[in-house]
């Protein structure tokens, strides 16, 4: 596929995605705590088609970088709603790209590492928030930020799942056994979602993707 149609699809299909949340909070009555994380989870599940829509990481950073600007705007401005955050000082949608784009240009060639490196910010960080709200009983608090342990724990479940899942399933090099991948996502899970739960102002999205990047840049996969 030639990588301007590549680079077309990709904006279409996050467009879409913003699309999709911007629909259900004004015709289904969902709140924004909502669409913001289907737009989060939408837009991470990309990196699972990023090898058929480009052949180098550089347009796919281009995109990355066009969306730091996008959604640096929307954070000053407020242009969609359903990407807004209730914290003005968090910078979460500004973080996510960024780290995207990084991620794909340390392991565009180990595909399978590339994707699992998202998939702890893509569905951990996605789902603990919207599960902590609807079956959070125990809450904690880090630096007056609510957190609870329901909603640690969707963390963890969602992104072992999807990081197991992205380091087996994902073709390329290394290939990787499901018994194999199981050890490295139960670590990289584990350590994220206590990175994720100290983390704050929408940092998450950085320090949770740099945990990720570390623990697989030095992990033994032979």
């Amino acid at each position: 596929m030639s990588n301007w149609i590549g680079l077309i699809i990709c904006f279409g299909y996050v467009f879409a995605i913003i699309g999709l949340a911007e629909g259900l909070r004004r015709w289904r009555g969902y709140t924004i705590d909502f669409t913001r994380k289907v737009i989060h989870i939408g837009v991470g599940m990309m990196s699972w088609g990023l090898h058929f829509l480009f052949d180098n990481p550089w347009f796919f950073v281009v995109a990355c970088l066009a969306f730091v600007v996008i959604n640096l705007l929307d954070w000053k401005y407020g242009l969609i709603a359903s990407m807004a955050s209730a914290d003005d000082s968090n910078l979460g949608t500004v973080y996510f790209p960024f780290a995207a784009g990084v991620v794909a240009l340390l392991f565009w060639e180990t595909p399978p590492l590339m994707v699992a490196a998202l998939m702890p910010l893509t569905w951990g960080d996605g789902l603990a928030p919207v599960v902590g709200k609807l079956y959070g009983r125990h809450p904690y608090y880090i630096h007056k930020h609510k957190r609870t342990l329901e909603g640690s724990l969707g963390f963890f479940v969602a992104g072992f799942i999807f990081t197991w899942l992205a380091l087996w399933v994902i073709p390329g090099m290394p290939v990787i056994s499901p018994m194999a991948a199981l050890l490295p996502a139960f670590i990289i899970t584990f350590v994220t979602t206590i990175v994720e739960a100290v983390s704050i102002w929408g940092l998450d999205n950085l320090t949770i993707t740099a945990v990720s990047i570390g623990i697989l840049a030095f992990w033994p996969f032979v």
